[in-house]
């Protein structure tokens, strides 16, 4: 009781509770705020500060809307008043993971304090989604199993069971739906999507994500380093010293740690195709719920304090590139890691071991707190690209495909209607080949290493199709959710499956005639047939394969099945 009453008193001070508004956490350290007080804070925090205001954005799939939580000392609460006047906008997403509540209470406590105090630069706007995952917050209990704390929280999915975190590029949800249209709204220069991590044991309470480097626009990479460095130092100047995001390159910290690659499935990887310098903060799960709130809470300052130090820089370098990028011709579709490269960075872990479980007696890894080590281990944070496209200088899109057209207009895509029928000339992909997961996957079996054959094609296009120029700023996610091989393509996320199946098919018996008659009356595709037979002896002993051969060089054959139906304007 003591221990308990002189940490709760000591974070009264550290949190600043004199300001006025108290959160439960503040009251008990281990607990985290129910939905309906989160939203009720921020409405008292709205009606007592000019500098504030509360707004609903679009719906979730809990029927409840997404709020924004603006604090502008210009009173700028629209993105339209903060582009106007220069502002540099933050943008901090809480709860998309409600079992990791940490942000939701220190997002609170934070925005409290930064308006009773006036401390934050007046060139920033800093916008906060309080909750972004309402449906799974209003589930309570204690569903993550190596967690330590609070006492109880929300769960992992969303009203429907989607993992919001890997939802940015295929949209399932209603919440990723109103979040795109926040953040294409407020068009933001940094972003934090605040996390608790799994995995390996070490003496470290905060983790960092950053936007993997490489992917960045090199425009922006010096910007995003320099941020990158003062959150590290101003991190371990108030006690809590972070360390990247701990993925091992093999078993343990001696094969050295691995920078996270977020695909734009992930919130932060999403961001990076709209040229925003994203973070991921991942505390610890088994430190003490306390910690974790407290580094969060101070990361999220010095974000506030340090995006509001570089911001002029970084909205500069983000205008510059978006020119830039419109000249660019090469796009990385996939990267892989580069192993010749690496950085040395001191590790702090605890000795890891094996032993013999008691309950199935096969060996068992553990961590053993009581022998804590520093190692010099290597960093692995660079990638090199594995695919590249050529951009072309417009994609072709038919009106059908209205879930691609309704999230590329979701996106800020600029894109042009038909105004009459027409037939054009464009390179188009036939799918020759891909891999489709045998496992459910965020109610999708993706589909991944795609195999392509480009051919130019002569194709009837209709009026009110659409034609997509690639020279404008969205031009990365233009590509990248466009071409099948892009990790994260609308292709391997299943929008395009019904190309892949055939609908026209032929009745054997009557079609053996016809193929008869085609042989007879063509002596070359005669001798391409018995030339195949000779040379290919399953062929020749399988008269499915004959007959389905005979007739993919018949007059009945369709190339409408594997052939991609984007189409890659050149000319």
């Amino acid at each position: 009781m003591k221990i308990h009453a002189f940490l709760t008193a000591g974070m009264l001070c550290l949190f600043g509770i004199a300001h006025g508004q108290k959160i439960s956490f503040e009251i008990d350290s281990n607990t985290t705020a129910v939905y309906s007080d989160v939203i009720q804070f921020y409405e008292e925090l709205d009606a007592k500060y000019e500098e504030a205001k509360l707004v609903k954005a679009g719906k979730t799939d809990s029927g409840r809307p997404l709020h924004t939580f603006i604090i502008s000392k210009n009173q700028y609460f629209t993105p339209e008043e903060a582009k106007r006047a220069g502002k540099t906008v933050l943008l901090i997403n809480n709860g998309i993971h409600p079992g990791e509540p940490e942000g939701i209470d220190a997002s609170m406590m934070l925005a409290r304090d930064l308006l009773k105090s006036g401390d934050w630069n007046e060139n920033l706007v800093i916008c906060i989604i309080p909750v972004y995952n309402i449906g799974g917050m209003l589930i309570r209990g204690t569903s993550r199993a190596n967690q330590n704390g609070p006492n109880e929280y929300g769960y992992r999915g969303n009203a429907n069971n989607y993992d919001l975190n890997r939802d940015f590029i295929k949209t399932d949800t209603r919440n990723s739906q109103s979040f795109q249209e926040i953040f294409n709204a407020w068009d933001p220069d940094v972003f934090m999507d605040t996390h608790t991590s799994n995995g390996a044991d070490y003496q470290y309470v905060m983790t960092l994500i950053e936007t993997q480097i490489d992917k960045l626009h090199p425009s922006l990479q010096e910007s995003a380093n320099s941020l990158t460095q003062q959150l590290y130092a101003q991190m371990e100047d108030v006690g809590y010293e972070m360390v990247p995001y701990v993925t091992f390159r093999g078993r343990n910290p001696e094969s050295g740690i691995v920078s996270f690659m977020e695909s734009p499935r992930y919130s932060t990887g999403y961001a990076s195709l709209k040229h925003t310098i994203g973070y991921m903060p991942e505390t610890h799960m088994w430190k003490p719920y306390h910690d974790r709130v407290k580094s969060t809470y101070q990361l999220l300052k010095a974000l506030i304090r340090s995006t509001g130090e570089l911001g002029p820089e970084i909205r500069q370098s983000r205008l510059k590139l978006k020119e830039e990028i419109q000249k660019q011709n090469t796009f990385t579709l996939s990267w892989s890691l580069d192993t010749t490269r690496h950085e040395m960075l001191n590790f702090k872990g605890y000795t890891s071991g094996t032993k013999k479980s008691d309950i199935h007696g096969q060996d068992r890894m553990f961590y053993d707190r009581n022998q804590p080590f520093t190692k010099e281990i290597k960093y692995f944070r660079h990638y090199k690209p594995n695919i590249q496209v050529e951009k072309p200088k417009a994609y072709y899109i038919p009106q059908s495909w209205v879930r691609v057209l309704d999230l590329l207009k979701l996106n800020g895509v600029v894109m042009e209607e038909v105004q009459e029928d027409q037939v054009m000339v464009m390179e188009r992909y036939r799918i020759l080949s891909y891999q489709t997961s045998s496992q459910p996957s965020e109610g999708h079996y993706p589909h991944s290493q795609v195999k392509l054959e480009k051919m130019m094609d002569t194709v009837q296009v209709f009026k009110g199709d659409y034609i997509v120029s690639t020279s404008q700023p969205q031009v990365r996610y233009i590509i990248e959710t466009l071409e099948p091989e892009a990790v994260d393509s609308f292709f391997n996320w299943n929008f395009f499956d019904s190309i892949l199946s055939r609908k026209e098919y032929y009745s054997a018996y009557i079609f053996e005639d016809y193929a008869f008659q085609m042989l007879n009356q063509n002596s070359s595709l005669k001798k391409e047939f018995e030339k195949l037979k000779s040379e290919d002896s399953k062929f020749a002993s399988d008269s499915r394969m004959q007959l389905e051969w005979l007739f993919n060089k018949s007059p009945f054959y369709s190339d409408i099945p594997m052939k991609y139906p984007i189409g890659r304007i050149i000319n």
